[in-house]
């Protein structure tokens, strides 16, 4: 009995130490979705022994999350929806320089000196056949007559990538698009799952600049959902990782960000419907190379981000 004791007392200290020598716990913040930030998790700890604790919720709610937690920071590696967090982190001087190996085959435009693309989705028109309305082929086909009171779009002050649409077009084509789609019973309908949830279920025909990954998984699955994206052009949202200098486990942070680069975490980004960030890994969906990408500088887009939520919130808010 006190052998077995004995030796049970041995492995039990044994199993204090080598867990008080084991590899760091990472926390990860990331914007949708969810599925893809939890295999990401799980194949990082399966390969490096570190564990991840996961918050996914939209860009807004995380940066909410941050804020509140100032006194006590606890990400070490945050995912956005959006490139203006990195740009905006960068200037804040929260964000870690670090350029991953196996960033070599991610396009320059994906990637700086403190920020690189988990991958990259597009906005388009996601179109229910069901919907008996004709098949859209532009933005301007949701203002016409056959489509009054079936198109919803994403708030573009909840959305990142709806912003930067709105800003695209309205510096493109003015604001007489926007104009009629109110004219014609459009709906800003929340954040971009609230917009494409009454599409899906046939209560709405269409959502004007829905996140293409959700609704292009959607389809794989079955679902009465069509992704076009308009020949006059659009808009991408690369989708920045970036480690924050408040962290106390950046070795690990960069393995992640290694992880997510490598072949198999780009694979995992792939069946998502995103588009990976490097250019060697193949996609079941259209790539950038495939699109009308619609430039925009930033800069001076989200610096007068203010101006141009408010001239939107002007012409619906007569329907909203």
């Amino acid at each position: 009995m006190s052998r077995s004791f004995f030796g049970a007392g041995l492995a039990l200290i044994a199993g204090v130490l080598t867990a008080g020598v084991a590899h760091a716990d990472i926390t990860v913040y990331s914007a949708g979705p969810g599925s893809l930030i939890e295999k990401l998790a799980a194949g990082f700890t399966k390969q490096t022994g570190s564990k991840v604790e996961v918050f996914q919720a939209t860009t807004g709610k995380i940066m909410a999350r941050i804020e509140a937690e100032a006194a006590n920071p606890v990400v070490d590696v945050l995912i956005s929806a959006s490139w203006d967090t990195a740009t905006d982190f960068t200037k804040r001087g929260w964000l870690v320089s670090y350029t991953s190996p196996n960033a070599a085959k991610v396009p320059d435009f994906l990637k700086s000196e403190t920020a690189v693309a988990q991958g990259v989705s597009a906005l388009g028109i996601a179109w229910n056949p069901a919907s008996k309305t004709p098949k859209p082929t532009e933005w301007a086909d949701l203002a016409k007559p056959e489509y009054k009171d079936m198109v919803n779009l994403p708030d573009p002050a909840q959305s990142g990538a709806s912003f930067e649409l709105v800003a695209a077009l309205s510096g493109s084509q003015g604001w007489d698009l926007f104009s009629k789609l109110d004219a014609n019973g459009a709906v800003v309908a929340g954040a971009n799952a609230e917009a494409l949830n009454p599409v899906l279920q046939g209560a709405k025909a269409a959502v004007f600049g829905a996140v293409d990954y959700i609704s292009l998984a959607g389809k794989a699955k079955g679902e009465s959902i069509d992704v076009i994206f308009p020949a006059s052009g659009t808009v991408v949202a690369p989708r920045p990782a970036m480690i924050l200098n408040w962290s106390k486990h950046q070795d690990e942070a960069k393995q992640f960000i290694d992880y997510m680069l490598s072949d198999e975490g780009q694979k995992l980004v792939a069946a998502t419907y995103l588009m990976p960030a490097r250019s060697d890994i193949p996609a079941n969906r259209p790539l950038v190379a495939d699109l009308k990408v619609l430039k925009i500088d930033a800069a001076a887009v989200y610096g007068k981000r203010d101006e141009t939520l408010k001239e939107f919130g002007k012409i619906f808010a007569a329907g909203n």
